[in-house]
């Protein structure tokens, strides 16, 4: 009789396990059955052509909802068509580790800017006893430079030596959570009227974010039963960092625009808003995992048995990319955050095993929530090495027999059709990310947005090196119960 461990760490090694059959059959059908590696290798391009296509078909709806919406004022909005909006309050958490004072700064700079009346804010500076002389240091010039900018300003350090916690801002948020909690219960604030939101401490919001936020938080049906998911940009240090970092920038936010004009797979992703009833709800951010920023919706889904969503939002934040001053450092960093957020893959084992105890959630959305995170892990560790490598070992492989048939001599004129077809995306992708570019310093010389463009023939490289290794790494890991911690992105600016 096996053990509920055992038994969840079977669950774990699933993913894990899918991936690296696919690529052990693959290299050994090569070999043997040349033949049926060509028909599997046909037939994945052209489920990879056909996902590009909803690629390029729903990253055109949100680019033409992003500038939609950004044409907007939503400060007015608010005044005239929501009469009751100032009794929303607005809770936001910033987790602080060792940032530079200068990242902080920015951070609360932008809200302080927020078309919004700022006597509605609270902000949570949460951060480590870990680092504690660095916090207070940090607290002390927020004190000295925000203190009056805002409703109300909390302090917390989080402990580093609380049982059952995984070190991270996961663990971070929920002890800070707890605390905002006995705030807001001491101001007797009803929980469907606050609305709390998480970002990084390096995020800079658009200014129409929380105008825009409260908005939609007042029109949509049942607002305690959905998150809310901005457009996540790069763009804090994006002129400075080396070109592998930036197109893998530009793909993340052009991946969750797709996700935002899509949504019905849509997940939050790092910064991130919902109802303070739903994160009590849900019982606050896990403390144990490493991937709390998606991990949250899951929580929430499963705390309203399946009824929870996620509403896109077109407007931007801003974060930095993972660049040191070194270029290979930005490399390692770059690595390491693709690896944190491969793990992710942690949400298959925990919806297989949290499944089972919600009778009241549809079979069909429980297949759909596994399949979008099994199949979206598979797809990130597997397809680049596919198309570029594994691809093409049966053709280097068959005998002379298998030569002379009539599918290998078309194969290379059908798979080179059909990349030529997945070249569309990359393509748009090189176009669109000029356009979102923050507008170069007075140093930056003028080739510089040639060379935005010309750096998008790193992508094949980069998905396998910076992205497919990553992730594997990371499915590897979890097979063997070598639990990632949760990697700090180290991120300077010039």
């Amino acid at each position: 009789m096996l053990t509920d461990y055992q038994k969840y760490r079977f669950y774990e090694i699933l993913p894990g396990l899918s991936i690296w059959l696919t690529l052990i059959l693959g290299i050994i059908l090569s070999f043997i059955k040349p033949l049926w590696m060509i028909y599997f290798i046909i037939v994945f391009d052209v489920y990879w052509v056909l996902k590009v296509a909803n690629f390029v078909f729903y990253l055109n709806v949100a680019w033409l909802r992003y500038h939609k919406i950004k044409k907007v004022n939503w400060k007015e909005a608010l005044f005239h068509e929501i009469p009751d909006y100032k009794t929303k309050h607005h809770l936001v958490f910033l987790t602080l580790y060792n940032e530079e004072w200068v990242v902080v700064e920015d951070a609360l700079k932008s809200l302080k800017n927020s078309v919004y009346d700022k006597n509605n804010f609270t902000i949570v500076i949460a951060g480590e006893a870990r680092k504690k002389e660095h916090c207070e240091d940090i607290f002390e010039k927020v004190k000295q430079n925000f203190e009056d900018s805002f409703s109300h300003i909390i302090y917390t350090l989080h402990p580093g030596d609380l049982e059952g916690e995984t070190p991270g801002k996961g663990s971070n948020l929920h002890y800070s959570e707890q605390i905002a909690k006995e705030y807001v219960d001491k101001q007797n604030w009803n929980y469907d009227n606050v609305i709390v939101t998480v970002f990084d401490i390096d995020t800079i919001c658009d200014e129409q974010y929380f105008a825009y936020l409260t908005y939609l938080y007042s029109t949509v049906d049942d607002p305690t039963k959905t998150s809310f998911q901005p457009v996540a940009l790069y763009n804090n240090n994006m002129w400075e960092s080396p070109s592998i970092l930036r197109i893998m920038a530009f793909g993340t936010t052009f991946w969750m625009m797709t996700s935002l004009a899509r949504q019905d797979a849509l997940v939050t992703f790092s910064s991130h808003s919902l109802s303070f009833t739903a994160l009590v709800k849900a019982g606050f951010h896990e403390k144990r995992i490493v991937s709390e920023d998606s991990r949250i919706f899951y929580q929430c889904l499963l705390a309203n048995g399946g009824d929870y969503r996620v509403t896109p939002m077109y407007v931007p934040v801003s974060m930095d990319t993972v660049r040191d001053d070194k270029w290979w450092k930005s490399m390692s960093n770059l690595y390491k955050q693709q690896r944190r957020w491969a793990w992710g893959v942690e949400h298959v084992p925990y919806l297989l095993w949290e499944f089972k105890k919600h009778p009241e959630i549809p079979l069909w959305k429980k297949i759909k929530w596994v399949f979008v995170e099994w199949e979206g892990k598979w797809s990130w560790a597997l397809a680049a090495i596919i198309i570029t490598i594994l691809g093409r070992l049966p053709l280097w492989l068959a005998d002379e027999g298998v030569r002379q048939s009539a599918l290998f001599l078309n194969a290379p004129y059908m798979l080179e059709k059909l990349m030529g077809l997945a070249m569309v995306g990359l393509i748009l992708s090189a176009i669109f990310s000029l356009p979102l570019l923050p507008k170069p310093k007075a140093s930056q010389p003028k080739h510089m947005y040639i060379i935005m463009l010309l750096q998008w023939v790193l992508l094949p490289i980069s998905m396998i090196f910076l992205s497919a290794i990553p992730a594997i790494d990371a499915v590897t890991r979890l097979i063997f119960g070598k639990y990632l911690g949760f990697n700090v992105s180290q991120k300077k600016r010039k």
